[in-house]
């Protein structure tokens, strides 16, 4: 479901993906406000389309102002037990990895996701991009679909 939000103007290109920080404390004050702060904290959203003739509006966060943006929540590329990689399943990310230098670090710990949330499997993408884990995983990479809410 797409919802109207402001975004960054760096940011407001359809296809571009990013994850909802929240509010920041210079926020506090903007007449802006509700219009921009409407996303949840720690989702991956996509911006399917830049609204047209939308004024860029002043933003004490974006240093080149924010426009008007239609946003849905995107789906989220992970690493996830094998045994548990099959499109349309329930799974759980394994849990937190120390070996940041890791190539699959990125999916094992993905932005807007989280270990406590169980996640359907929208497809399996196949083999992670390390050569084998440091942690003994038995891993795929999947695409996860945005959490229910």
């Amino acid at each position: 479901m797409s919802q109207i939000t402001l975004l960054g103007t760096r940011l407001a290109e359809s296809g571009v993906e990013f994850v909802y920080g929240g509010e920041s404390a210079a926020c506090e004050g903007c007449p802006y406000r509700e219009q921009c702060l409407n996303l949840d904290v720690g989702r991956r959203y996509r911006v399917t389309s830049v609204r047209e003739n939308a004024s860029t509006l002043d933003c004490a966060v974006h240093d080149v102002g924010v426009t008007a943006v239609e946003v849905e929540p995107a789906p989220i590329r992970a690493n996830v037990p094998a045994q548990s990689a099959y499109a349309g399943s329930k799974v759980e990310l394994e849990g937190p990895c120390p070996h940041e230098e890791c190539p699959s670090h990125e999916l094992c710990e993905p932005a807007g996701a989280d270990f406590e949330t169980t996640y359907r499997i929208d497809s399996v993408v196949g083999e992670p991009p390390h050569d084998y884990c440091m942690l003994d995983r038995d891993l795929t990479q999947v695409e996860l679909a945005p959490p229910e809410e």
